[in-house]
């Protein structure tokens, strides 16, 4: 087998790889506070290498107001202090690549937490700045009308108010999950790097 077959094959490897879903707040607690945390899981993790699978699928552990499960993020580089800190998770990565187990992480950038540094940041900022748009803005909330609701049990448009920054931010999802603007360069640059980070410290 070539260099480039190998290579080729180890970039295929989650093709019959068998996946072990774990979410850090309800799997294992360490520390007998009532909630999962990365040194339960590390605990655990020849568990989970007996199970016989290949790879672990970690949900959300960023800090967030957990309005929506973790799935609101509010910074993209730090561990919600109820799982522990980031060194607990860079320590959970290393012991699962010892244990044979790669990580991947759940990474949810269509939309961040309203609590998020960037869009506290474009609520502040002038119209039509970089820093406004990281965000998708405008005067009116009758733009894109054909474009479905989803949680209509508790949305009643895909725009909402918001009285700092004078206009209406879209959000396809919850009101508090506002979507990324990836027109924006500057958005494309800021989600590579935090890809980057995590990659960088070995999901």
């Amino acid at each position: 087998m070539t260099k480039s077959q190998v290579s080729s094959s180890n970039r295929l490897w989650y093709r019959d790889a068998i996946i072990y879903q774990v979410h850090p707040k309800s799997f294992f607690d360490a520390n007998d506070d009532g909630y999962g945390d990365f040194a339960g899981l590390i605990e655990k993790l020849p568990y989970i290498r007996n199970l016989g699978v290949d790879c672990i699928w970690i949900l959300p552990f960023f800090p967030s107001p957990l309005r929506d499960d973790g799935f609101d993020v509010a910074d993209y580089t730090s561990v919600n202090p109820t799982y522990g800190h980031l060194n607990d998770a860079v320590r959970f990565i290393e012991e699962a690549h010892k244990h044979g187990l790669k990580v991947i992480t759940e990474f949810v950038v269509n939309h961040t937490s309203d609590q998020h540094p960037w869009f506290q940041a474009a609520r502040e900022a002038p119209k039509g700045s970089p820093e406004r748009d990281f965000y998708v803005w405008s005067d009116s909330n009758e733009k894109f009308p054909d474009t479905r609701i989803i949680f209509t049990d508790t949305e009643t448009s895909n725009w909402s108010w918001d009285p700092v920054a004078e206009q209406y931010y879209w959000h396809r999802f919850f009101s508090h999950q506002p979507d990324l603007n990836f027109d924006n360069p500057a958005v494309r640059e800021a989600v590579l790097k935090v890809m980057r980070f995590w990659l960088d410290r070995g999901v």
